[in-house]
């Protein structure tokens, strides 16, 4: 028995071929990708004309879809999951028809060439796994101080202090001054000799009690019997927290606004 096909593929088909091959690909709740000179109508969140030009349709099987252009990385128009398309022929032109019931929305993309049609059984479940940078932590404690702790309140940042640079400089929630030195992976000794080194620069400048803490997702062997003897502290943080953190949309003039500040 041969397995089921991946893929169909049409290409430079009639208009009555495309309409065929899209309308049992929608039937079989395939991928559908078709290639070909459209226009776009759609009305809905607002209303839109998109003229005639060769762009790229992509219909998932959750019915989500989207109108590319050849160029950009953006949809030109799109509808969300669970919407319902029909396919028909008229007036010389082949028409797919997509309807969202709520809210309402109608996209109505007419095609006068198909120059390829793609239908495809595709799966994925695969887990989408976020990783952030040392930077990205940074910016992370800076949009959201209470990934460090409640009450936090962050000053500056890649502050110059000898002999080199605090990554995060703050206050805490009893007014302590608080310097953070952040590692993206397992931190080392190293890591923890390093944020001593810029205790005694940073208290012979001011005259308030500091605190160092080691910020990373773990530590490595014997760096918590160091940090004790240094009188360090250590908070774990995940970077796939922050990596969420600055995915979210309400977090994302803040993150530009922390870039441009950078001292």
């Amino acid at each position: 028995m041969q397995p089921p096909t991946k893929a169909t593929v049409q290409v430079n088909p009639t208009l009555t071929e495309a309409a065929g091959t899209i309308e049992k690909a929608l039937t079989q709740r395939r991928t559908l990708v078709v290639a070909g000179n459209c226009h776009v109508h759609y009305s809905g969140r607002a209303k839109s004309t998109l003229q005639p030009g060769e762009r790229l349709v992509v219909i998932k099987e959750d019915g989500s879809l989207l109108v590319h252009r050849p160029v950009g990385y953006e949809p030109v128009n799109w509808q969300p999951a669970g919407s319902v398309f029909h396919v028909q022929q008229k007036d010389g032109e082949l028409e797919v028809h997509g309807v969202r019931r709520k809210p309402r929305e109608n996209v109505r993309i007419n095609f006068d060439a198909v120059y390829m049609v793609s239908a495809l059984a595709l799966t994925d479940a695969g887990e989408f796994l976020l990783h952030a940078t040392e930077e990205d932590m940074h910016r992370a404690i800076l949009v959201k101080p209470e990934l460090f702790e409640e009450g936090f309140k962050p000053i500056s940042w890649e502050k110059h202090v000898e002999p080199g640079f605090v990554d995060i400089y703050g206050e805490d929630g009893n007014g302590k001054l608080v310097i953070i030195e952040v590692k993206r992976k397992n931190a080392s000794k190293d890591a923890a000799l390093q944020l001593a080194k810029y205790i005694e620069p940073i208290k012979a400048k001011v005259n308030r009690e500091v605190r160092a803490v080691l910020v990373a997702p773990s530590l490595g062997k014997d760096v918590q019997r160091v940090l004790v003897t240094l009188g360090l502290e250590y908070k774990a943080l995940d970077p796939k927290v922050c990596a969420e953190v600055l995915k979210k949309p309400g977090n994302a003039k803040l993150e530009t606004f922390f870039k441009s500040e950078k001292p």
